[in-house]
């Protein structure tokens, strides 16, 4: 990752899915969540529902540094990959209100945990480990987390030290054997509830 496309970070936007924010939802909707939690699946569902943008983290890091995130692991470390990520975060949380999906490990940060409680609402999806298994079992060679062994071995670490944390988010929501769809309308209500979501 060249000093460019660090600089990249703070005034390149990445590309979104949806229109232009119409005001009904009153800050940005931030998930959380483990790899494979459905972050985007049920982000991208409800930013069109809402007609706000929708914004994978990891794609803008990707966007903003010019290169996959495996090569930045693997070419510069985890810790320049975290410090790109509170960058690009942190500026994607300054936008209109949209929906934004972090990254497994991007909550876990001190300085994106504050970001988001001051400018978003953030709301875990909490996952079983078997159904983790499962979907990043197709996906293996994207995530650079889960080439250092046995996928489950590593998703149960990871389970075990982020969950405490990811508890801390504004509301959690067990997506089970919901669908995507099911899924977001609990959390339309949810959000009509908080007032975070301007009902109809």
């Amino acid at each position: 990752m060249t000093t460019t496309g660090q600089e990249r970070a703070s005034s390149e936007k990445p590309r979104v899915d949806g229109k232009a924010a119409t005001g009904r939802l009153r800050r940005t909707i931030v998930l959380v969540g483990l790899m494979g939690a459905g972050k985007t699946a049920v982000g991208k569902r409800l930013a069109a529902l809402e007609k706000v943008p929708f914004v994978d983290a990891d794609a803008a890091i990707v966007e903003a540094a010019g290169m996959s995130i495996p090569d930045i692991f693997e070419g510069y470390g985890e810790p320049a990959f975290r410090d790109l990520e509170r960058r690009v975060v942190t500026r994607l949380l300054l936008e209109p209100p949209l929906v934004l999906a972090l990254g497994g490990g991007a909550f876990v940060d001190d300085e994106i945990r504050a970001r988001v409680a001051e400018h978003g609402y953030s709301l875990w999806l909490k996952v079983d480990l078997d159904t983790l298994v499962a979907r990043t079992a197709r996906k293996k060679n994207s995530r650079p987390l889960l080439r250092a062994g046995d996928p489950k071995a590593i998703l149960d670490g990871l389970m075990q030290k982020r969950h405490p944390i990811y508890a801390r988010a504004d509301i959690t929501f067990e997506s089970g054997d919901q669908t995507v769809d099911e899924l977001v309308e609990r959390v339309r209500e949810k959000l009509r509830q908080e007032n975070i979501l301007d009902a109809v």
